[in-house]
């Protein structure tokens, strides 16, 4: 059975939904949690025709980033702690969250990574990919894929 769950979140709808199934899932089992939230390096200007200026500082991002981070991962603790489930949270910074996901159930020691099927929509799937799919595909610690 497993013991100490990774719960990769992002905010996005079908990322909340799976944190509230992770969270009844260590509830029947008697797991506990680390939710992680892989945060955006800074964007790095591409120059050029056309090319659009952003106005935000590293410095500003970074600041953003870390409150996008604390905001939805103390959600999660929250949900967590109001139905008795241990937890914990985690947030780095990674230009490759498929890798900070694999990274942080190591460094956690978890049995499973409980993620969603997919995050980002539209363009931004396709310009990243998936996610979900790299971590099956390069995880030594079991990915449980919830739809």
């Amino acid at each position: 059975m497993f013991k100490h769950l990774l719960v990769p979140t992002d905010g996005s709808d079908l990322s909340e939904a799976t944190v509230n199934r992770a969270i009844s899932f260590a509830k029947e089992t008697g797991a506990r949690i680390t939710f992680f939230y892989a945060q955006p390096d800074f964007p790095m200007p591409i120059y050029g025709e056309g090319a659009l200026i952003d106005p935000t500082t590293p410095e500003q991002f970074a600041k953003g980033a870390a409150q996008e981070a604390a905001r939805i991962l103390d959600d999660a603790r929250g949900k967590a702690e109001a139905v008795d489930v241990v937890c914990d949270t985690d947030t780095l910074v990674s230009e490759i969250p498929y890798e900070a996901i694999i990274d942080a159930a190591e460094r956690h020691g978890c049995d499973l990574i409980f993620m969603a099927s997919h995050g980002r929509r539209g363009l931004a799937s396709l310009l990243l990919g998936s996610e979900t799919q790299k971590v099956l595909t390069h995880s030594k610690t079991p990915v449980l894929v919830y739809r």
